[in-house]
């Protein structure tokens, strides 16, 4: 019997201030590439606080969704161990607070920087996917949809539920 498919559920931030674009550059097993603020979606949150979190700890800033951007789907081999994962991806677009000098970056965070989209699409090579400029793409082009968009039931809060 064949196991079922299930791909890997991530959030994004997409964050924009004065032209440019916040983004993480990261360790990787493919080295140092940079990302959205992103990561996978843990048990109990929605996406919405999941994306609020991520970026916590990757950039130390609070982020406040203002729009869903929009929902992709992309596969990864990894070529030194065979690994084939497919994401799905939900990306936000929003706002983010100042640096908080008391948190740390995430383990694996080298550091942020900020960029301008022709700056991001320049560094194409060292994105961690192609869905990193897809995802400002996007956001640049004033693609929005409403948070409500994503409905997270009930259901996924309660810790009785079996």
């Amino acid at each position: 019997m064949n196991e079922r498919w299930k791909p890997s559920v991530t959030v994004a931030a997409v964050i924009e201030r004065d032209g440019r674009f916040l983004l993480v550059e990261e360790h990787t097993p493919e080295g140092l590439r940079l990302n959205n603020p992103a990561g996978h979606l843990e048990p109990g949150e929605s996406p919405e606080q999941g994306v609020i979190r991520e970026a916590l700890e990757e950039t130390a800033r609070t982020f406040v969704p203002d729009r869903l951007l929009g929902l992709y789907l992309s596969r990864f081999q990894r070529l030194a161990t065979g690994e084939d994962v497919t994401y799905l991806r939900i990306a936000y677009g929003g706002t983010a607070g100042e640096t908080d000098s008391t948190r740390s970056l995430d383990d694996g965070i080298e550091r942020t920087v900020w960029m301008t989209l022709d700056e991001v699409r320049a560094s194409r090579d060292r994105h961690r996917s192609g869905l990193v400029l897809r995802c400002i793409e996007d956001f640049a082009a004033g693609r929005r949809f409403p948070l409500d968009t994503v409905f997270a039931d009930q259901s996924l809060f309660d810790p009785e539920l079996k």
